[in-house]
């Protein structure tokens, strides 16, 4: 008995052995099952995509009353260029059309603001200046036909900040039919959604809130041109915080002067906000073509980029099942394991050429965007009968316009004060002429008999 519990022992102990490589390779073969299922269904889902039509939120009792208005500068976006070449490709960004759309964005979003009446005077400003009471600025943190991320930043002449964070949305193909309004943008819900977090913070502030913000305005515009006399009246107890410290007499002459500036830039910035609407009018149909036809591109891309992701890990379990499978002593097994690395070198060599292939979609991506690269040109304005030539980039104009401001106020200051003088002078001259005249009339009374 004892040598037949032996034989059966040496039985189990081999069948356990032959079921051990048998799991091997089954443990082997449902890696590669499950990771084939994996690349196959594993990301599969359904976007259910709208063109939103809904118009920002209108308040009655702010549109009312021209005392609550504030007034937006909405700054060129920021582009958010890669400097690195490589980072261009990677990301699919062309740096014109990305440039070209910062300014694009910039007056959609000018344009929505107005358009709700719950604001002053809107416009698009080259960078962030002094002259408004609050300021938009934004970044294109990603942007194709099929998805916007925008991160906008809102804040007062205060300082302080109203909201900064990332919009994001999906376009539907949709919105790129004919039929749409003109003032509808694929991506309409982020612009709508920035427009009604800016009204929810503006319905909170105070009447006296809004006096200091648009006071706060003028003296920090006031303390950039005249240093000297303004300096001590708008404080920075912390970088970017602005407290209001007192305020000029109403009639004060410098005040005056500063205000006449500030109505020179004002009418620079229209001027500006001619040239963007113009430029909004001229861009507006080759980049719906554009986003349009990167609509389908961004997705190919997209998915290319996931189904080789996908395929690569598939591939690279593969090869791990087949390696693990290659270790067992059964032959049959062996064979199979050595399918399996086959197979998932195959897997990861579609996979490389899928890769490829969305490098080809990113490439068309970037062809495409070469229709908007020329439309932002340098332009001439006219100021108080003088024609300014303004070269360069938008900001670098703006920048020049504001020299040539600052040049106008210390010219009108220092007549002011030649002027004064002059009077000054006159007064003098005849007080001491009067003085002479009294003096010489006394003598002559003296020597009368």
């Amino acid at each position: 008995m004892a040598g037949v519990r032996a034989l059966q022992g040496g039985f189990v102990a081999a069948s356990a052995s032959v079921r051990g490589v048998r799991g091997a390779a089954a443990a082997g073969r449902g890696l590669l099952a499950a990771a084939t299922l994996a690349a196959a269904f594993g990301c599969a889902s359904h976007t259910v995509r709208v063109v939103d039509m809904t118009p920002p939120r209108q308040h009655a009792e702010i549109a009312a009353d021209e005392s609550q208005l504030l007034d937006v500068g909405v700054a060129v976006f920021d582009s958010n260029v890669p400097d690195s070449y490589r980072d261009e490709l990677a990301l699919n960004i062309t740096p014109e059309v990305r440039r070209a759309e910062a300014n694009y964005m910039a007056f959609f979003a000018k344009d929505l603001l107005q358009s709700t009446g719950n604001w002053g005077a809107v416009r698009v400003v080259p960078r962030q200046t002094h002259a408004v009471d609050v300021t938009l600025t934004g970044v294109i943190e990603h942007s194709d036909g099929e998805r916007l991320a925008l991160r906008a930043r809102a804040s007062d002449a205060r300082g302080v900040v109203w909201f900064d964070k990332t919009y994001e949305a999906l376009a539907s193909k949709f919105a790129y039919r004919e039929d749409i309004p003109a003032n509808i943008d694929p991506f309409q819900t982020i612009y709508r959604r920035i427009a009604d977090d800016m009204l929810a913070y503006r319905k909170e502030l105070s009447e006296d809130e809004l006096r200091v913000i648009r006071a706060t305005a003028e003296m920090k515009f006031a303390r950039e041109f005249a240093p000297d006399a303004f300096a001590a009246h708008v404080l920075e107890p912390a970088p970017g915080e602005f407290a209001l410290n007192r305020l000029p007499a109403e009639d004060d002459l410098m005040l005056g002067r500063v205000r006449k500036v500030r109505e020179r830039e004002y009418f620079f910035i229209d001027t500006l906000d001619e040239h963007f609407e113009n430029f909004y009018a001229r861009m507006r149909p080759a980049y719906q073509g554009w986003r349009q036809a990167t609509y389908h591109e961004a997705i190919a891309f997209r998915e290319q980029r996931a189904k080789a992701r996908r395929q690569a890990w598939a591939g690279a379990a593969g090869i791990a099942a087949g390696a693990l499978a290659q270790t067992s002593g059964h032959k049959r097994t062996r064979w199979g394991g050595a399918v399996s690395v086959i197979g998932g070198a195959q897997l990861i060599r579609k996979a490389v050429e899928k890769y490829a292939r969305a490098g080809i979609h990113a490439e068309v991506l970037r062809e495409l965007g070469t229709s908007a690269e020329a439309a932002i040109l340098p332009h001439s304005i006219e100021l108080e009968n003088r024609t300014l030539r303004l070269q360069g980039t938008v900001e670098a104009q703006y920048e020049e316009l504001r020299r040539v401001l600052g040049e106008i106020y210390r010219q009108e200051i220092g007549a002011d004060v030649v002027g004064q003088a002059a009077v000054a002078g006159q007064a003098a001259v005849a007080g001491q002429a009067a003085v002479a005249g009294q003096a010489a009339n006394a003598d002559i009374d003296e020597t009368a008999p």
